[in-house]
Parts: structure tokens; C-alpha cells; sequence
């Protein structure tokens, strides 16, 4: 079995790796936007109570975060397994996570923390281009496009999104650091935490999570 948490920071590349793995294990990719999309276009109960936050701009409390992750993995797809990207993100909700695993009748086999050195961070994300036409994605030192500024894809304008910029970096960080720290010792103190190395290429880093999987 195959139930598995992702952490690390912004920028590790998470989003990256969960699709792979889920491909590669058969299991499904659940991301907390994911669930809030599914939970709303479903109109479940929960999903209908934070469509009632979202739509005003609010934060979706704990109790409907929660609600909603419960309903996601009661659904026959995550019989085999599932990957969990985004959830939880504090202890309170890893609490919360026990709870409803031990309802569902499974468990945790691991919590996988793919950890990238702070300024190499900065880098990558600092670094990334969006074209403003087409969406495609560039990096002005790993994926430059051929012309600066100016798509491959399409010719239209690269920028650089408000939530790439440094100052907005160091804040995400800093708030990933604060939320996040406790809940590294939380499953590491219950011997699920795994450490990979994330300053390292794409494949490799997928290499390195499949191999600690496989122990």
C-alpha cells in the first residue's frame, strides 16, 4: 500500500514529482485545490460550505478542509493508495489526518519531505518567466526562451508573476518554515519521515523518492 505525504517548501518542485509518482504507483494525486474544485462542482455538503468561503474571499476553516480531505479518500480510487500534496499543513490537521485514516481503516506508510536549499529556492522561483498569451513557462537561467521576453510558443510577452518576485518569496518561505517545522518533527518522531534531496535534477530527485518507497 501506497499512502503517502509530500511536503517541502515552495518551489521543491512537489507539484512536479506528484505527478509522476502518481503515474508511476497507479495512485491519485489529491492536491488541497483538487479537492475544493471536485468537492464544489460535486456540491457535496463540505463542498458546498466553502464554496460559501471561497466565494467571499475568505480563508476555508480547518473544519471544512478537513471534512473535505475525509470525503476524498473514502472514494474508491484511493483503495490501492494515495498521495497526498498540500495536506496538512500544520499539526492540528496531520491530528486531524490520523483520525480519519483510522476511520477509513488505513495508515500512513510514509511522509515524503523533498528539502531544497533555501537560496536555490529564491533562484528557481525568482528566475521563472510566464508567457502573458499562452501560459507557457520559462526560466531566465535553466529554460530561457530563444528571444528575452518574448515566447517561443506563441511570441507573446514574458513577465514575471507577482507571487515570483523575492520579496513575495522569503514571506512564503518564511510562512512554510513556521507552519511546516513542527509538522517535519511531528512524523519524524513517529519514524514516517523520509528525507530526499531535492537540490538534485527532476529524475533523480524521482529516482531517490522511488528507491526510499521500495525500503
Amino acid at each position: 500500500m501506497n499512502n503517502i505525504i509530500l511536503l517541502g517548501p515552495p518551489g521543491a518542485g512537489k507539484g512536479t514529482q506528484a505527478v509522476v509518482l502518481a503515474a508511476k504507483l497507479d495512485i491519485p494525486h489529491i492536491s488541497t485545490g483538487d479537492m475544493f474544485r471536485k468537492a464544489v462542482k460535486d456540491q457535496t455538503p463540505m463542498g458546498l460550505e466553502a464554496k460559501r468561503y471561497m466565494d467571499s474571499g475568505a480563508l476555508v476553516p480547518d473544519e471544512v478542509t478537513i471534512g473535505i480531505v475525509r470525503d476524498r479518500l473514502a472514494l474508491e480510487d484511493c483503495a490501492k493508495g494515495f498521495l497526498l500534496d498540500g495536506f496538512p499543513r500544520t499539526v492540528y490537521q496531520a491530528e486531524a489526518l490520523e483520525g480519519i485514516l483510522e476511520e477509513l481503516g488505513k495508515a500512513l506508510d510514509s511522509v515524503l519531505c523533498i528539502d531544497v536549499d533555501a537560496n536555490a529556492l529564491i533562484d528557481r522561483i525568482t528566475g521563472r518567466r510566464t508567457c502573458k498569451d499562452c501560459g507557457a513557462l520559462y526560466h531566465i537561467s535553466y529554460s530561457p526562451s530563444k528571444k528575452p521576453d518574448v515566447c517561443d510558443a506563441c511570441g507573446g510577452p514574458l513577465y514575471q508573476r507577482d507571487d515570483d518576485k523575492e520579496e513575495t518569496v522569503r514571506r512564503r518561505l518564511e510562512v512554510y518554515s513556521q507552519q511546516t517545522s513542527p509538522l517535519i518533527s511531528f512524523y519524524r518522531d513517529k519514524g514516517l519521515l523520509v528525507d530526499i534531496d531535492g537540490d538534485q535534477g527532476k529524475d533523480q530527485v524521482t529516482a531517490a523518492i522511488l528507491e526510499a518507497l521500495e525500503q
